[in-house]
């Protein structure tokens, strides 16, 4: 009879297996229940943890790219801890759950850093109130409305409340940047030592670890630039210290294709969040826009609804509706702003916007900025066609930038010949989509920019200086 029972529900769930795809946590689940089955069928007597082991081998060796699946990792990690540790797991419902939940936090603490950035301190106390909820009520529910069609209702509401709960009330999130191998290693050494002694000390070490990579701009002295790649816009990242400010969001709005049905709009901002989070970065003192166009400001209000922004900085002119609707979500979430400044601060350091006046034309209206970082010039030419630069070469003393970002994404419209000769870049620095519909950027830009060393977004992706009192670094991230 058990052997009977048993090869129904591995049919079972095997065809489940086919209706998910294969999924990477699926496999692993429905595997281990396989060699479990087979242990005690052929009387192997081979432990739990072993028996997962070999499943966990088997599978990795079939199917090598599951190590790159996000919720293999997660189950893998968690479910070897509730096996290996089971033996601690006993005492009432609550004092159980708890116990499961601080032992999967441990475990998967250092995967859930490198993949969000943050962790949420509450989340062992939001799993006594959420696991019963949808074990008791939501699961239940789930399977009644297959046959009582109207409960649905009932049961979107139920996850709605549920989602809202998890999202703005037991929330407590601490940003942590992205923490190397050997830190990971370290971390999970000082566990497995804290699971063998229950010395508390062993916890204490592990919360120090994890805390390293948080405050290690105390002692790096290291400017940064980071030109993002964000697709056909411009997005440009300035960090010392813990100061941070971001010139331009970029705008390219995408749907996310398994959230398609939903509508849910995926940002290209969620990206610029997620990877200044990845580097240690809290709040933006300074979010400058160039300029109202949507390829440069399209995601600033998505930006400050989903992340801290100290103050907002917008260019000279007059404002465009884009333009004014930022203003109005500032102004509804209390966010100060300023237009047409002259210079901002940096630590020691200032950056300077070269006003000349006003125009009749956004793109050449965009803000003009410049800044000397340990002696290394940048500029940021926003949008800025060939009449500003024309004005800023009248009224502004500038040669020998090392690093200038080309203006309008390398159209011939910007970067004239006589505007590049003037300010001989070194390195040329060119925000562009990939085959994008303007044909950005043009071939007789790339002739005018052609003495100096050219990097490309769409080519390069995204690309880092890093500059010191010894000299500079660059490096470029796949597109």
């Amino acid at each position: 009879k058990d052997n009977k029972r048993y090869v129904i529900i591995i049919t079972f769930l095997l065809v489940y297996l086919f209706i998910t795809n294969y999924t990477a946590s699926v496999s692993r689940s429905i595997f281990l229940f396989i060699i479990l089955y087979l242990n005690k069928r052929c009387d192997l007597n081979i432990s739990n943890v072993n028996c997962y082991l070999l499943s966990i081998s088997i599978l990795l060796f079939i199917f090598p790219n599951f190590l790159y699946d996000i919720g293999f990792i997660y189950s893998s990690l968690v479910s070897f801890a509730l096996i290996k540790y089971s033996y601690i797991l006993k005492g009432n419902y609550f004092i159980s759950l708890l116990k499961v939940s601080t032992l999967a936090f441990l475990f998967s603490l250092p995967i859930t850093i490198m993949n969000n950035y943050e962790i949420n301190i509450l989340s062992i106390i939001n799993n006594l109130f959420f696991v019963p909820i949808i074990s008791f009520i939501v699961y239940p529910l789930s399977l009644i409305t297959l046959i009582i069609k109207p409960l649905d209702i009932i049961l979107i509401n139920i996850t709605d409340l549920i989602e809202y709960i998890s999202n703005f009330l037991f929330v407590y999130n601490i940003i942590i940047p992205k923490m190397n191998v050997i830190i990971v290693l370290l971390y999970y050494i000082l566990l497995a030592l804290f699971m063998k002694t229950y010395n508390k000390l062993y916890l204490i070490f592990m919360l120090v670890v994890v805390l390293i990579p948080k405050y290690t701009y105390l002692i790096d002295d290291n400017y940064y630039v980071f030109f993002l790649d964000v697709g056909q816009g411009d997005s440009t990242l300035i960090k010392y210290k813990d100061e941070a400010i971001l010139i331009d969001t970029g705008g390219k709005v995408s749907f996310n294709k398994e959230e398609w049905m939903q509508g849910k709009k995926s940002y290209v901002s969620d990206n610029i969040i997620k990877f200044m989070k990845s580097i240690g970065i809290t709040s933006l003192d300074y979010l400058i826009i160039s300029h109202g166009d949507y390829d440069h400001a399209g995601d600033a209000e998505h930006l400050i609804d989903n992340f801290k922004v100290d103050k907002v900085i917008l260019n000279c002119g007059t404002y465009n509706n884009l333009e004014n609707k930022i203003i109005m979500s500032l102004f509804q979430k209390n966010i100060q702003y300023d237009s047409c400044i002259d210079e901002l601060y940096l630590k020691d350091n200032k950056l300077h916007f070269l006003n000349t006046k006003e125009y009749n034309n956004e793109n050449e209206s965009s803000s003009v900025i410049y800044v000397k970082l340990n002696n290394y010039k940048f500029l940021f030419m926003g949008d800025a066609g060939v009449e500003k630069e024309n004005d800023i070469l009248n009224k502004y003393n500038l040669e020998n930038i090392n690093f200038i970002k080309i203006g309008h994404h390398g159209s011939n419209t910007s970067s004239s010949k006589e505007f590049i000769d003037t300010l001989n870049p070194k390195y040329s620095l060119i925000s562009v989509g990939k085959n994008n519909r303007y044909g950005h950027p043009k071939e007789d830009v790339l002739e005018t920019l052609s003495k100096s060393k050219i990097y490309r977004t769409d080519l390069n992706g995204s690309i880092e200086v890093t500059i010191n009192t010894k000299g500079y670094r660059i490096k470029n991230y796949s597109p």
